[in-house]
């Protein structure tokens, strides 16, 4: 952390592209200081749609404060901005209603939705809403303000970028979505999006080839976010629960995003009646603006397409009906021409020249619909019933011929030759050929309810899902050194020239595997939740258990069945104490009942007897929110402990995990997750997360040694300003520390030989933005006027121009057979600009 500061610091000063920013304002708010002095007003949203007891929209309703007012369209809807951290009374007048007044004291930036009935004949007086968050605070569950996600800097910009700066989340590699949380891997992560599982491809190797994230920023309503010690409702993962909801619009708006990698569009309306709402996105990215800034030459064209849409339609104040598509295309076509990798040392430095011949193309197709019915039968009971599909196609197809040079470089400053290899120490080539290709098909129904009986809450849900899998793999590997084939790992060697070979040729590694795989699972889960009071202090219960019964069938083997339970429980407790603090207590038995991959081997067989995975969770937790130079913060901490048995050990390349599927090792996690959030500059928030994690595994007794997601330590910062004296120009920092992982050795190499740590990732982007128009600053009249918001501004991507790596390319020295660690960088300094809109 103090070394990405310096650099701040340094490259500020040298480069002087931020001269409006004030340098001791910026480094003193890194290193959690601030000694702004000017004081600017702090405000809260809430909107919402009035409606009659005939559940219609009223128009015309006025809505007055002591210093603001304004009145609802034809749909009903209203939105009306409150001072932020005191007793606000709003009242809700119309001619033909009676008068509803509530009070509300919301957060700086909170955006509440209030969505009060108006009656014909008694006049209606709410309560007072203090905190609409505690709720997600007692389960442990961060949430993430929407215009936050669209406004951080990133490669990936998104959910998945903004949760890589939170305590506990990583990922080394910034041209990935994926991520792991608290020692597990990328495949331990839940997604929902309106309540329904969301899924990612199966066959992506690299994360260039990834393209889009499921979740569309531009759709979204809310973000809840738990890395652990989850309730019963969510489903059968050992890692995190990504929570997602999509908007039920109030009114027509249009959003636009453009930059050099790309753009999205959407559009959100409601129809007069209020009856139907509907929001659709479309998406397009290209990331040759990424990828073409990497060491090696290609001519790259990629294609990354989606579009999405929510639609809900209200047949009645009891019962809505809503549909959430996606269709999405991504096609990844490269063509590498030559690359040189510097490395080694100043006195003795070494180059890897290569150069290529043939392509790649893949292409990943995928098909998402879900329909949801939910029946409000009365106040306390909420009835769902939930239908899904997905179906992905997925075609891997490369050829790739790669000739090397490895030798020394020449260093004298001055000569013609600076840089180019005089003498070469390994002379090679490989050639990768695949053709893999994947049918998915996954068919989810699911019922889901809810019960409240006083004080208690009942949850229940039964689902059903088929996954019906058709996968052909077919993957070799041929390597030639200095003339000689190499043998496959673990073979004898070839000893040439020194003794004759006799033995046939075989291809250095060899993966040919055919499946029709077929899976059918029952799931389900019953939790009670309570509020209760303990002397003085406010508690909070929860208590349930899932259920997992799952069966595989295929061609070439017997049906194998297997059931698991998951029993869980949380509690927390606030004092009352003049601090205000919570603290809470989760834990349970975590099961991951086997997706295809993991049923997977290191030869793409699959083995239908793969078990559970299992985990012991206990997270202890402690919230506590205060005020600092009068404005609101929160620190937040967890210390976590994981036992996990019948693991399933993998190695990880780049983002493709490869399973034993053997159930062979028993592993542990443990850690501290801390978090300060809060308004370092007046009307913004920032945070600053820390994390330590130790997880290790022990793999048929041979004892423990670090999993492949043993990132030890990790600081992140996200911070958000903006020029004192300019409030509209609004600077973005994304900074991000995360030491080396256990890695970059061949992907068939024995773990217990090789426990080499990749270097430590550091990264930092950076955003600068104008703001023309906002709720703030709107106009009556010009090319303006339509414009709810517009904003130009520039990104640069990893700012320093550090050089990380994400794995290794091993080649051969002619000269003593040994192996050479070549370091695959990731992007370099990338140069992006941006524009953001709203009609």
């Amino acid at each position: 952390m103090l070394e990405i500061i310096l650099l701040l610091k340094r490259y500020f000063i040298e480069n002087k592209l931020f001269i409006l920013l004030k340098a001791k304002q910026l480094l003193t708010t890194i290193l959690f200081f601030s000694i702004l002095t000017l004081s600017f007003a702090q405000n809260a949203t809430i909107k919402g749609i009035i409606l009659d007891e005939k559940n219609n929209p009223i128009e015309k309703v006025s809505i007055k404060t002591e210093d603001n007012g304004t009145e609802t369209n034809t749909n009903g809807f209203y939105s009306i901005t409150i001072p932020a951290n005191k007793n606000i009374t709003i009242e809700f007048t119309h001619l033909s209603h009676k008068k509803v007044t509530s009070t509300f004291n919301l957060k700086n930036g909170e955006e509440l939705e209030f969505n009060p009935v108006m009656s014909a004949s008694i006049e209606q007086i709410a309560t007072i809403i203090i905190n609409s968050n505690r709720k997600k605070e007692v389960e442990g569950v961060i949430t993430i303000k929407p215009d936050v996600i669209r406004k951080i800097p990133g490669a990936n910009a998104g959910v998945e970028n903004l949760l890589l700066t939170l305590p506990g989340v990583s990922n080394n590699n910034e041209l990935s979505t994926q991520y792991s949380v608290r020692g597990g891997n990328y495949d331990e992560n839940l997604v929902y999006v309106n309540g329904i599982e969301v899924y990612r491809p199966f066959l992506v190797r690299s994360g260039q080839q990834e393209g889009l994230s499921f979740v569309n920023t531009n759709l979204v309503q809310n973000v809840d976010f738990s890395a652990g010690g989850f309730q019963a409702k969510y489903g059968d993962k050992l890692s995190s629960v990504l929570d997602i909801t999509y908007k039920n619009p109030y009114q027509f708006e249009v959003n636009a995003d453009l930059s050099l990698l790309g753009g999205s569009l959407s559009v959100e309306n409601i129809s007069k009646d209020s009856k139907f709402t509907g929001i659709v996105g479309l998406r397009y990215r290209d990331n040759s603006l990424l990828v073409n800034a990497k060491e090696t030459e290609t001519n790259f064209r990629p294609t990354f397409a989606d579009a999405q849409g929510f639609f809900t339609y209200k047949f009645s104040n009891k019962f809505n009906l809503s549909f959430l598509g996606s269709a999405s295309i991504n096609k990844y076509n490269f063509e590498p021409q030559a690359r040189q990798t510097n490395f080694g040392t100043l006195s003795e430095p070494v180059a890897l020249l290569v150069f290529y011949d043939g392509q790649e193309k893949d292409r990943y197709q995928t098909l998402f619909g879900a329909f949801k019915g939910s029946y409000f039968a009365n106040d306390d009971l909420t009835l769902h019933l939930i239908a899904s599909t997905y179906h992905t196609t997925e075609e891997e197809y490369f050829d790739i011929l790669a000739q090397y040079r490895l030798g020394e470089v020449n260093g004298n400053i001055g000569d013609e030759n600076l840089g180019e290899v005089e003498f070469s120490q390994g002379i090679g080539s490989q050639l990768n050929h695949g053709r893999n290709d994947l049918d998915a098909l996954i068919t989810n129904i699911e019922h889901k309810g809810d019960f409240k009986v006083n004080d208690n809450r009942f949850e229940w849900s039964l689902k059903y899902t088929n996954e019906d899998i058709r996968d052909r793999l077919i993957e070799w590997e041929v390597i030639d050194s200095a003339g000689f084939s190499i043998r496959p790992p673990r073979t004898s060697p070839n000893e040439q020239p020194y003794e004759p070979f006799t033995g046939p040729l075989e291809p250095f590694q060899n993966v040919r595997a055919t499946n029709n795989t077929q899976i059918n699972r029952f799931q389900a889960y019953a939790q009670w939740s309570k509020r209760s009071t303990l002397g003085t202090s406010d508690v909070w219960y929860n208590a349930g258990i899932r259920a997992h019964s799952w069966s595989v069938s295929g061609d070439d083997f017997s049906t194998s069945n297997q059931v698991v339970f998951s029993p869980r429980a949380q509690f927390a407790i606030k004092p009352n104490w003049e601090k205000d603090m919570l603290f809470r207590v989760a834990g349970g038995l975590y099961y991951q009942p086997p997706f295809y991959r993991e049923l997977r081997d290191r030869n793409g067989v699959v083995q239908p007897d793969v078990k559970a995975q299992k985990s012991f969770h206990l997270v202890l937790g402690n919230d506590y929110s205060f005020k600092m130079w009068d404005r609101p913060f929160k620190l937040t901490s967890e210390v976590y402990y994981k036992n996990l048995t019948d693991v399933n050990p993998y190695t990880l390349e780049n983002v493709r995990i490869r399973y034993r599927a053997n159930n062979s090792a028993v592993a542990y996690a443990y850690g501290l997750d801390m978090r300060l959030n809060g308004e370092f500059v007046p009307g913004t928030e920032s945070w600053f997360s820390f994390g330590y994690l130790k997880t290790e595994e022990n793999i048929n007794n041979r004892g423990y040694i670090s999993r492949p997601t043993d990132q030890r330590l990790k600081f992140a910062a996200l911070f958000q300003d903006y020029v004192p004296n300019m409030p509209n120009l609004k600077m973005y920092l994304n900074l991000v520390f995360n030491t080396g992982l256990p890695g970059g050795s061949p992907s068939y190499a024995d773990p217990y030989q090789y426990q080499n740590r990749l270097p430590s990732y550091k990264r930092a982007d950076f955003g600068l933005q104008y703001v023309l128009v906002d709720a703030k600053k709107q106009f009556n009249s010009g090319w303006k006027k339509p414009l709810k918001e517009l904003s130009f501004g520039f990104e640069i991507f990893n700012i320093f121009d550090i050089q990380n790596s994400i794995t290794n390319t091993w080649v051969r020295d002619v000269s003593n057979k040994r192996q050479i660690a070549i370091p695959n960088y990731l992007t370099p300094r990338v140069f992006n600009v941006r524009t953001t809109m709203k009609f």
